[in-house]
């Protein structure tokens, strides 16, 4: 059995955790702040994104990318201020949601379902189809795939051939080719996960996928094909997202909100950073 340990607590609704340089990078959004922890429990806030923050990233220079949810944009946040680094919301009304950044510098942005008047916030109605985008240097925001199923976390392969999307309404893990211009071919479906609703993925040294489940409160490990090798419960909480990082690679961090539906749409949760050291305990699971 695998067991979270609470590391940070006392933050709003945290998503988007990433590894970098000795810290665990996380966005909130009820204080939209792009904050940082150590492996102390040190929190550290970085910037304030008045647009609210959501998915982060880090290009091969060490810059890092946030978006910008209610704006549409992907930011550039450094010690110089902020800085426009693509206008998604001028090709799409919708708002943005998670990102991964690859080691050529191209982020691929997902997004929630446009606005349909008379709707709530978070609310669906019908079967959604949403578009990925990809923002590279070269070229700017473009569309990358069309049709999903409210695309939401994101990994990609060991060797950057593979990108795995989390649909979350599809209630499946969805993967595509990447070209070396980054376009996306051959979509399939990596994992068909029943009735349980992604979040925030990340990806094992094996090629199994970490899933964020908040409706069933629960982190999984799945391979493609839809084996499930782990599970580990987070009771009375939403399990949003995951990264793996540490000093050596072994550890799962979690970012966890004790939250209803409703508190979820007014901007409110209880947050916490929890992280576990899944080793032999979990099949194919490791450090990297």
């Amino acid at each position: 059995m695998v067991e979270l340990t609470t590391l940070a607590s006392g933050l709003g609704f945290v998503e988007a955790p990433r590894w970098h340089e000795g810290r665990l990078w996380f966005s909130d959004f009820s204080s939209r702040t792009v904050n940082s922890v150590d492996e102390s429990g040190e929190v550290r806030r970085h910037a304030y994104v008045a647009g609210q923050p959501s998915g982060l990233g880090f290009t091969p220079d060490g810059e890092l990318l946030v978006v910008s949810t209610h704006e549409g944009h992907v930011l550039r946040i450094d010690d110089e201020g902020t800085t426009l680094v693509a206008d998604i919301g001028a090709i799409y009304r919708g708002g943005l949601n998670d990102m991964i950044v690859d080691d050529r510098g191209r982020a691929y942005v997902s997004a929630f379902p446009a606005h349909v008047p008379g709707q709530r916030t978070g609310q669906v109605h019908g079967e959604p189809s949403v578009p990925l985008f990809l923002v590279s240097p070269d070229v700017g925001a473009q569309v990358a795939a069309e049709g999903l199923a409210v695309p939401n976390g994101m990994a990609l392969g060991h060797d950057g051939a593979m990108l795995v999307v989390a649909e979350t309404l599809g209630r499946r893990l969805t993967a595509f080719d990447v070209a070396n211009d980054g376009t996306l071919t051959g979509r399939r479906v990596f994992a068909d996960l029943g009735e349980r609703r992604p979040d925030g993925i990340c990806m094992d040294p094996s090629g199994a996928i970490w899933v964020g489940c908040p409706f069933t409160s629960e982190y999984v490990l799945v391979q493609e094909g839809g084996t499930i090798l782990a599970t580990i419960a987070t009771p009375d909480r939403w399990a949003v997202s995951c990264a793996l990082g540490s000093a050596d690679g072994g550890t799962l961090w979690c970012a966890t909100v004790a939250v209803t539906l409703d508190e979820y749409r007014q901007g409110g949760g209880r947050g916490a950073i929890e992280r576990c050291r899944p080793g032999d305990n979990v099949p194919a699971s490791g450090a990297r």
